[in-house]
């Protein structure tokens, strides 16, 4: 049994937004998805750290839903920016069910176990430019209210924090996510989202006393990181 980690899959069965586009290591990527998910067993974990699906609504994520459910093991699914095909968990639960997908879960206000780790996360928030506005506090202070409801979920197991945004990025720290994750004690998280040349900007190993990693599919070239045995 292992944990793996990858983020940002942009899975376009049903939806015309391949991004074989892009070029460069995106050409072939459902190829790669696959070669790169064959290093997991059934009995593996991994986290999806947000942008699953280019898909606008549930119906039309329906084959990259079956998609990965196909893959080995069981997933856990978190929100990202471009998953605009997110619901309730309710409505998520019930379309999974009508579609016979097992092997799928969410990660929203809840956590998981994982033997004496508590798996936790949310989408979180970045600020991409300098601001201040009203927007971007309200999002981030629902965010962090989320992101304080997994991590009390988890009680006094030790946890692994992952999110969508990066909460260090180039010269920008998120000291609202670091000091959440401080007052829980996170050791680890880990985020996606940062692509092609932001690459070399992604800040990785321990930073204000966490160790980050990036996990875009990307960046891992389609090969899922294992985060825990």
């Amino acid at each position: 049994m292992a944990l793996y980690a990858i983020g940002d899959l942009h899975l376009s069965l049903g939806t015309d937004k391949p991004m074989d586009v892009f070029g460069g290591r995106w050409e072939g990527y459902i190829d790669k998805i696959i070669a790169g998910f064959s290093v997991m067993g059934p009995e593996d974990t991994c986290v999806i750290c947000g942008d699953l699906s280019w898909a606008s609504g549930l119906s039309e994520s329906r084959k990259d839903f079956l998609f990965v459910d196909s893959l080995p093991g069981d997933k856990i699914v978190l929100k990202g920016n471009h998953d605009f095909w997110w619901n309730t968990v309710s409505k998520i639960n019930r379309f999974f069910e009508k579609e016979g997908i097992t092997g799928i879960r969410i990660l929203h206000n809840n956590c998981y176990g994982y033997g004496d780790t508590a798996i936790c996360g949310t989408r979180g928030w970045f600020y991409e430019e300098e601001s201040d506005s009203d927007f971007d506090r309200r999002i981030l202070n629902r965010e962090l209210m989320r992101l304080e409801v997994s991590l009390k979920a988890a009680g006094s197991c030790d946890k692994l924090c992952f999110l969508h945004y990066p909460p260090v990025y180039k010269q920008y720290v998120c000291p609202e996510i670091i000091d959440m994750m401080h007052k829980y004690q996170v050791k680890k998280c880990f985020y996606g989202h940062i692509h092609g040349i932001g690459h070399k900007y992604a800040q990785e190993g321990l930073v204000e006393g966490i160790e980050f990693r990036l996990v875009s599919a990307d960046h891992l070239n389609f090969r899922p990181l294992k985060v825990a045995d």
